[in-house]
């Protein structure tokens, strides 16, 4: 799966990771989409290294979608750990 896959993928991971943690973020939409993106290249090389897992052959693997998913969540409670009151 090449670099472009991977960024539509962290766009849609952002997307359902913001839909599985609704709130203010601090960063707004557009950092909730950076947030997706890193978490999706997060999400694939944690899997490819950790789990012996490689998630980079196919766009409709379910592996592939669930690792950029849970590396997208990840970051999004890390961000909100660190900057989520910024906006109080």
């Amino acid at each position: 799966m090449g670099v472009i896959a991977w960024l539509v993928l962290g766009l849609l991971a952002g997307a359902i990771a913001k839909a599985v943690l609704p709130g203010r973020d601090p960063g707004g939409c557009v950092g909730t989409t950076v947030i997706g993106i890193a978490g999706a290249f997060l999400g694939g090389w944690l899997s490819a290294r950790l789990l012996d897992r490689p998630v980079e052959r196919h766009f409709f693997d379910l592996a592939t979608w669930g690792s950029a998913v849970a590396g997208a969540l990840v970051l999004l409670i890390a961000y909100r750990l660190l900057f989520g009151n910024s906006r109080d």
